[in-house]
C-alpha cells in the first residue's frame, strides 16, 4: 500500500479508537448532572451514591480520553504537514478555543467534583458537575467546527500560491457557523447522548440481573431509560436535517452514501443493499422515490445528482463502504428508537424489570450508540474523498512529503499495540469499578441518621 493509504488508515484507526471516550463522558456527565440534581432537589442519598459511581466511572473515562486524542495532534505534523500548513490559520483556531474554552473548564471544574465532596457546598458541588459536561459539550463544539469547515468551508480565503497557498480567516463566525456546523454538532451531541444513556442503561440493568443495588439500579436504569427515549427521537430529526445538508452543499457523498450513479428526477430511498462499483448498480431493497421525497418535503420531486456527473478522480473511492457505514448507522438509530421505546411501554406496564430477556437486551445493547456513531463518521469522512478539505485540498496533496510508507506502517502496529494495552486497562479497570458498584445505603435512603451506623456496619465487615 503506497503512503496515502497507510496515512489515512493510521489516522482513522486512532480517531476510532480516541472517539470511543468523548461521547460516552458527554453523555454520562448529562447523567450525572441529572442525577445530582436529584439529589439536590429531593435529599435522596441514593441519589448521591448514584452521582459518586458516575463521578469515579467518569474520571476514568476522561483520563483515557485525553491520552489518546494527543496522538492525532502529533499526527497533523508528522503525516499531514501540508494539510497543516494549508489549513493551520483555520483548524489551529478552533484547537485553540478547544483548549482555553472547553478542557480548561473541564478539568477546572472535574478537580472539585472529584474532591469537592464535604469540601464545598451540595449546590457549588452540583455546578461543578455543570461545568464538567459543558466543558464536554463545548470540547465537541470546537472540533466538530473544525472538521465541519473542512466539509463545507466558508468565512476564509486563500493566499499564496501552489503549495505555499494557505487558508486565512477572514470571518471567525462566519466560519464557525459554516453551513453544516449546527446540523453536524446537534447530530454528535445527541449521539453522545445516546452512548451514555445506553452505557448507563448497560450497568443498570446487570445490576438487576444480578439483584445488586437494585433500588438505585432501578433509579439509573428510568433516568438513563427517558435520555435515550428523547434523543433517538431527536436524533431521527437531526438526521433528516443533515441528509439536507449534505444534499445541498456535498451532492457526491448524498449520492455515494446512497449508491446513486445517474442522475434521476425520482430517486429511490434503499432499505439496504450491496453496490457494485464496477457496474454502477445497487442490489437491495428501497423506497420507490424515496430519497426525493424526503429531500422534497415528501413532494417527491428533488432530482437527486449520481456520481456520473462527476468525474471519477472527483467522487469518493469507496462508493459501497460509505453506503453499508450510512445504511448501518441508520439501521442502529432505528432499533434505537424501537428499543427505547419498548422500554418505556414496559416501564408503564409494570413489566419492565421483571423480564429478564429484556435486560438482558440492556446490557448488550452499549455497544450500539457506539457503532452508529463510528459507522456515521466513517460515511461522513470516507464520503468527502477525495478532498480533506471539500473542492479545495485533495487529499492526496495534503500528505507530508518525507514520510515513507514503511515509517507509517511502523507507527501504525506501534499505536495499535499501545492501543490495545490502553483498551485492555480501561476495561479492566471499568469492569472492577462496575463489579464494585455504587455503595449499597438502600436502608438509609429515608433515614439519614442510620448513616453512620450502616458506614460503621460496612468498615466493621
Amino acid at each position: 500500500m503506497d503512503v496515502e493509504i497507510l496515512s489515512r488508515i493510521q489516522f482513522a484507526f486512532t480517531v476510532a479508537f480516541h472517539y470511543i471516550y468523548p461521547p460516552l463522558s458527554i453523555g454520562l456527565g448529562l447523567i450525572l448532572v441529572i442525577s445530582e440534581g436529584l439529589y439536590l432537589r429531593t435529599g435522596d442519598q441514593l441519589y448521591e451514591n448514584m452521582t459518586r459511581f458516575f463521578i469515579r466511572i467518569f474520571a476514568l473515562i476522561f483520563g483515557i480520553g485525553v491520552a489518546t486524542g494527543i496522538v492525532m495532534e502529533f499526527e497533523f505534523g508528522t503525516n499531514w504537514a501540508t494539510y497543516s500548513r494549508y489549513v493551520g490559520d483555520v483548524f489551529g483556531s478552533a484547537l485553540a478555543a478547544e483548549g482555553i474554552f472547553a478542557f480548561a473548564l473541564e478539568s477546572g471544574f472535574l478537580g472539585i467534583l472529584l474532591f469537592g465532596w464535604n469540601r464545598v457546598s451540595k449546590v457549588m458541588h452540583f455546578i461543578a458537575a455543570i461545568g464538567v459536561w459543558l466543558g464536554s459539550m463545548f470540547s465537541a463544539i470546537w472540533i466538530v467546527v473544525a472538521n465541519s469547515w473542512q466539509q463545507t468551508p466558508t468565512g476564509y480565503h486563500i493566499v499564496g500560491e501552489g503549495m505555499e497557498a494557505r487558508a486565512e480567516i477572514t470571518d471567525f463566525w462566519g466560519m464557525v457557523f459554516n453551513p453544516s456546523s449546527i446540523d453536524r454538532l446537534t447530530h454528535v451531541w445527541l449521539g453522545s447522548f445516546l452512548a451514555g444513556s445506553f452505557f448507563v442503561l448497560s450497568i443498570a440493568a446487570y445490576y438487576l440481573l444480578k439483584k445488586r443495588h437494585e433500588t438505585i439500579a432501578k433509579k439509573m436504569f428510568v433516568i438513563a431509560m427517558f435520555v435515550a427515549l428523547v434523543s433517538s427521537y431527536a436524533q431521527l430529526i437531526s438526521g433528516h436535517s443533515s441528509a439536507e445538508v449534505v444534499a445541498e452543499h456535498q451532492p457526491a457523498k448524498l449520492a455515494a452514501m446512497e449508491g446513486h450513479y445517474d442522475t434521476l428526477a425520482v430517486a429511490d430511498l434503499y432499505i439496504f443493499g450491496w453496490v457494485n462499483d464496477q457496474q454502477q448498480e445497487v442490489t437491495g431493497l428501497s423506497v420507490p422515490g424515496g430519497l426525493s421525497m424526503l429531500l422534497d418535503g415528501f413532494k417527491g420531486e428533488q432530482k437527486v445528482k449520481g456520481l456520473n456527473a462527476w468525474p471519477p478522480e472527483d467522487r469518493p473511492d469507496n462508493v459501497n463502504a460509505v453506503f453499508q457505514f450510512y445504511h448501518l448507522m441508520v439501521a442502529i438509530g432505528m432499533f434505537l428508537i424501537a428499543f427505547s421505546t419498548l422500554l418505556v411501554v414496559q416501564y408503564y406496564r409494570g413489566k419492565l424489570f421483571r423480564q429478564r430477556w429484556l435486560l438482558w437486551m440492556a446490557v448488550f445493547s452499549v455497544f450500539l450508540p457506539q457503532l452508529a456513531n463510528q459507522f456515521g463518521w466513517f460515511a461522513a469522512e470516507m464520503g468527502r474523498q477525495p478532498w480533506v478539505v471539500y473542492n479545495l485540498l485533495r487529499t492526496s496533496d495534503a500528505l507530508s512529503k518525507a514520510v515513507t510508507a514503511n515509517q507509517v506502517i511502523f507507527s501504525l502496529v506501534l499505536f495499535t499495540l499501545i492501543y490495545v494495552v490502553l483498551f485492555a486497562l480501561f476495561i479492566y479497570l471499568l469492569n472492577k469499578k462496575i463489579k464494585h458498584g455504587p455503595e449499597d445505603i438502600e436502608v438509609t435512603a429515608h433515614s439519614p441518621n442510620l448513616r453512620q451506623v450502616a458506614s460503621t456496619f460496612n468498615d466493621n465487615k
